[in-house]
């Protein structure tokens, strides 16, 4: 597999398609770039001000869309590269980060009360495949973000 690096996180451009009652969003097909396996998929939320961090997957693919709300992602490599991604429909990026597994990654809600992400991952979640580290592991500010 050979060391990852956050240049390595694939960031798609996903359809919304505007409809009388709510609009349509898109988030993943199986002929899409980063779609390896269906393994499962789920939501996370996530309050505004709040930070989930640090965890690493040892072996899963993640294909992350916030259809609700914003979040600010953070990513970490073996090489001590830093990447950082706010997306969300709510601040009109409206993307699929995909993050092959090897990575150190936090995230914060952003602006909403609560914001939902979505993850389709290629295996199924095992604990045994992910790491995880306290919130001040790495030297990263999550100071407030505008």
């Amino acid at each position: 597999m050979g060391t990852m690096t956050v240049e390595m996180i694939a960031v798609t451009a996903l359809d919304r398609i505007s409809v009388d009652g709510g609009d349509v969003l898109h988030a993943i097909k199986r002929v899409d770039p980063g779609f390896i396996d269906f393994g499962e998929a789920y939501f996370s939320g996530i309050n505004v001000g709040y930070v989930k961090a640090w965890k690493r997957h040892l072996a899963m693919t993640l294909n992350i869309v916030v259809p609700v709300g914003s979040v600010q992602f953070v990513f970490v490599d073996e090489l001590g590269g830093i990447r950082e991604e706010i997306i969300g429909t709510e601040v009109g990026r409206y993307v699929r980060l995909t993050v092959p597994p090897g990575i150190w990654f936090g995230f914060k809600g952003l602006f909403s009360p609560r914001s939902i992400l979505m993850n389709v991952a290629d295996i199924p979640h095992e604990p045994h495949e992910v790491e995880r580290l306290a919130v001040n592991s790495f030297n990263f500010d999550w100071g407030a973000k505008k």
